[in-house]
């Protein structure tokens, strides 16, 4: 990956021309994890299966996600490396390290399994491609991506992401326009509660696909590649005045996005036979909302695989870098977490099954990236002023607590039947 533009550029050109907007960017990538396809089953399965009753969970993962975001990136802005990069050095025991990198890496695959299969489904809907073909070309799309990462630089990257991010939003959105949405019933849905283990269950795999872990481990690798080490001092507080913003304004995007996919599928879904598929809710807006709505969903994501695939290699790469010491080339490195996606196609499985499980494992990986991510970003001697005040502690701590107990309660959940 390329190293950081030199410092002083960013601070320049943003005090030049628009005061932060050149510095952003960094957070709209990474945001592209909260908008793969795997949210877009876990949102269309709760709003099909249990109308709005879920909408609070999409909107708490969504405040926790901007804390859990800005951690991260201010993480690579004050020490100019990755939080797998801090893990690889601070995890002396080999054993302890390989475990490590094991869980993050299966965090890799289930996210790639999402986001291919998303991606191949989309092909299928649009062109009739199989599934297996259109598997390879969402993984041959990433690659593109990543090499055009690597030799052009991030700049170019974002502007590629923002603009796939645009079309995920406009396709998603699209069907809202005209389908009826009950306001009342979606206020209600305000106020947290389950009705049966299935909601667990989906509240788990909404919170998989909302609190990333790859997000957390790609995002201080992204502000790390954009800006490097920045000292304290003003340029420090610019960066960080930046980031929030950039932060914002992406995570604003995607729980927007993801809000509507919900309250779309809760207005015109429920009851409708197949509606637990991406193929069946497609259909089922088709013949509600009608063809320009059905086309323009799968429109959202394809570029949703496309856009999502990349961050998830680029993640992905930066984890086997980070925690095993060790370069891979970028083809070896794609293939690694490809080839079970792809396998998954060829055998028949389930797609839209497979992308809520994967959510569901991911959400099983977040306090292997989150707690080490709070305590690091305590640390006086790493983080300098950047590191967190009381009360962000305190916040990251109770987020963390929350997602570690719904797991847990999903676990027992699983084993129990119940």
């Amino acid at each position: 990956m390329r190293r950081p533009i030199p410092s002083a550029s960013d601070t320049t050109l943003a005090r030049g021309r628009g005061g932060i907007w050149p510095l952003l960017g960094p957070a709209m990538v990474a945001g592209v994890a909260y908008l793969d396809p795997g949210n877009v089953a876990s949102n269309a399965s709760a709003g099909a299966e249990y109308g709005y009753l879920l909408v609070w969970v999409v909107v708490l993962g969504n405040a926790m996600a901007w804390l859990i975001q800005y951690l991260s990136a201010k993480l690579g802005i004050a020490t100019g490396q990755s939080l797998p990069a801090l893990l690889g050095r601070r995890i002396r025991s080999r054993p302890a390290r390989y475990a490590y990198w094991a869980q993050a890496e299966l965090v890799a695959m289930a996210t790639d399994i999402a986001e291919v299969i998303g991606g191949a489904v989309a092909l299928n809907l649009l062109f009739g491609l199989p599934l297996p073909l259109g598997g390879v070309i969402t993984g041959a799309v990433s690659l593109a991506l990543l090499v055009l990462h690597s030799r052009r630089g991030p700049r170019i990257f974002e502007r590629v992401v923002v603009g796939l991010v645009a079309i995920i939003a406009i396709g998603f959105c699209a069907g809202l326009v005209v389908a009826p949405v009950d306001p009342a019933a979606a206020v209600a849905g305000l106020v947290p509660r389950f009705t049966d283990a299935g909601s667990v269950l989906l509240a788990a795999s909404i919170l998989g696909a909302t609190v990333m872990p790859h997000a957390i481990y790609a995002h201080s690798a992204l502000t790390r590649d954009r800006f490097g080490a920045v000292e304290e001092g003003p340029r420090r507080r610019l960066v960080l005045r930046a980031t929030r913003a950039d932060v914002t304004i992406a995570l604003a995007i995607a729980g927007t996005v993801n809000l509507v996919i919900l309250l779309l599928a809760a207005a015109t879904l429920p009851g409708v036979a197949g509606t637990d598929t991406l193929e069946g809710a497609h259909a089922a807006i088709g013949a509600a909302l009608g063809p320009v709505i059905a086309n323009l969903f799968a429109v959202g994501l394809l570029a949703s695989g496309l856009a999502s695939t990349s961050v998830g290699a680029y993640a992905g790469a930066e984890i086997m870098q980070g925690l095993l010491h060790v370069r891979v080339p970028l083809l070896a490195r794609r293939l690694v977490t490809l080839v079970p996606a792809l396998l998954l196609l060829v055998a028949g499985a389930h797609p839209t099954l497979a992308l809520v499980l994967s959510q569901v494992v991911l959400s099983f990986g977040i306090p292997f990236a989150l707690v080490p991510l709070v305590w690091l970003t305590t640390r006086r001697e790493l983080m300098g002023d950047a590191r967190n005040r009381a009360w962000t502690t305190a916040l990251a701590t109770v987020a963390a607590v929350l997602l570690i107990l719904l797991n847990a309660t999903l676990l027992v959940l699983l084993v129990t039947g119940g």
